[in-house]
């Protein structure tokens, strides 16, 4: 039996209390009317001479200006108050838009953190299932571990809903859809309320979360039974579970991505883009696995999982890697060559305001995996696991982020004390959880019957 030591737990309860403490910071800082918005922008940009980005857009904003002053002194009487107020009602505006992307700043970075470790618990869970399902010989020997990461998935997820019930709320505004002031002006959006309304939105989410724990209740509960039993009834309806989840999973999946990713930006969408979450969480929760099973095993844990075990698993890292950029040029190189305006704006936002993040999630998630992981032999040295497999995860954690920020935020992103606080607390969080469920049963799932197959698995 493992044991949580002590200075782990403390460890992740620094961590939670370090985060919560960062995103209390971002809460309390964020700006509460329009004054004090543009005073924090400018602060921010004072004496730094501004940066390209925000130096063009008060370039515009000076031309706008300078426009309005010449229709001003041009013009006469009611035509020059007519332009004044104009001008005015524009900055009223521009201000207002300001203010929400600041007080967003705070919930996206404790909504981006919240859903990457929910997303790494649901991806180890879709690959525990393929490997139930697939009746896999090598795997049972890490099913343990498997089941420990998922365990976070239920609370993840939850607090997930909460961020997204606060939403509906109206409590921030994350997702520009729920406010019925911009629906009554946007056509777009204003068709497609039959599906992007809150009770509607909510209640999708709970069979989501509902589906997904139901099975791994049952899953856990029938995989812990099979130790004690005599015959292999549970192993059988395990298998039976399984393959109906992934049926379950590959929709809700999909309508998730939708649902909490998607719709943040809801005049934009890519028929691959359920493909193309599913394929970071994925490749999330192998790496997962990869690098709790090696902790384990450097503390004396897991003698049943060898350099073969951890081969596989550095392949699957490797293969999924490169299945995610597949899909992420599919989706780039079509819309981009396509160049239609509604379509091509979404990665005209993300390469000229975040390009730093943009380019460099695919230098972590493609290009450090590829170079890394393709020679066999590293595969099964463990530095060359772990070392790649705290980029993927800091790679997907940027990919999640460049999916939700420029839509909450705008240009007015860095990664400061709100966004480093929610990943340190959901980072700790997930290490309590984790590591407490694994010591809650054997790291061996003795019996199993295929389990004898993945002791002997060498090759």
């Amino acid at each position: 039996m493992y044991t949580f030591p002590n200075k782990l737990r403390n460890f992740s309860i620094v961590l939670m209390v370090i985060g919560f403490l960062g995103l209390t910071y971002g809460f309390l800082t964020a700006p509460s009317t329009v004054d004090e918005a543009m005073a924090m922008v400018a602060d921010e940009h004072h004496g730094e001479g501004h940066t390209a980005d925000h130096g063009d857009s008060h370039d515009t904003t000076a031309d706008h200006h300078d426009t309005h002053a010449t229709h001003d002194s041009a013009a006469a009487g009611q035509g020059a108050d007519h332009a004044e107020h104009a001008g005015e009602h524009g900055e009223d505006h521009h201000g207002e838009h300001l203010l929400h992307q600041l007080q967003n700043k705070p919930w996206a970075a404790l909504y981006v953190a919240a859903f990457f470790f929910m997303m790494i618990a649901l991806g180890t869970l879709a690959f525990y299932a393929i490997n139930r399902a697939a009746q896999a010989g090598w795997s049972p020997a890490l099913f343990r571990v498997m089941e420990g990461i998922t365990a976070y998935l239920l609370p993840g997820a939850l607090i997930v809903f909460v961020i997204l019930a606060l939403s509906g709320m109206h409590l921030n505004h994350l997702f520009i859809w729920m406010d019925p002031e911009v629906v009554a002006h946007d056509k777009l959006i204003r068709g497609k309320v039959g599906f992007l309304n809150v009770p509607g939105f909510l209640f999708r989410a709970l069979i989501y979360i509902g589906g997904w724990a139901t099975y791994r209740y049952f899953s856990r509960k029938f995989s812990l039974a099979q130790d004690q039993a005599n015959d292999i009834s549970n192993h059988k309806k395990n298998f039976r579970i399984s393959a109906g989840f992934l049926v379950f999973f590959i929709v809700t999946e999909s309508m998730m991505s939708w649902d909490w990713v998607m719709s943040i930006d809801p005049h934009w969408f890519s028929t691959l883009f359920g493909w193309y979450v599913f394929a970071s969480m994925f490749v999330s929760g192998i790496t997962t696995i990869a690098l709790v099973t090696i902790y384990l095993k450097s503390k004396g844990y897991l003698e049943k999982v060898n350099d073969s075990h951890i081969h596989d698993l550095g392949k699957f890292m490797f293969g999924v890697s490169i299945f995610w950029t597949y899909l992420w040029f599919s989706q780039f190189m079509l819309i981009w060559y396509s160049n239609i305006p509604e379509e091509v704006t979404y990665f005209i936002t993300r390469i000229e305001d975040y390009n730093l993040p943009f380019f460099g999630m695919l230098v972590m998630n493609f290009i450090f995996p590829l170079l890394i992981l393709m020679n066999s032999d590293y595969k099964r040295i463990n530095y060359f696991i772990i070392m790649a497999g705290i980029v993927i995860l800091l790679g997907h954690y940027m990919d999640v982020f460049n999916m939700i920020m420029p839509s909450a935020v705008g240009d007015q992103w860095f990664i400061g004390i709100a966004e480093i606080g929610g990943f340190s607390f959901f980072f700790g969080l997930f290490i309590y959880v984790v590591f407490k469920e694994i010591s809650k049963a054997p790291l061996n799932a003795s019996g199993d019957p295929l389990m004898g197959e993945s002791e002997r698995f060498h090759y």
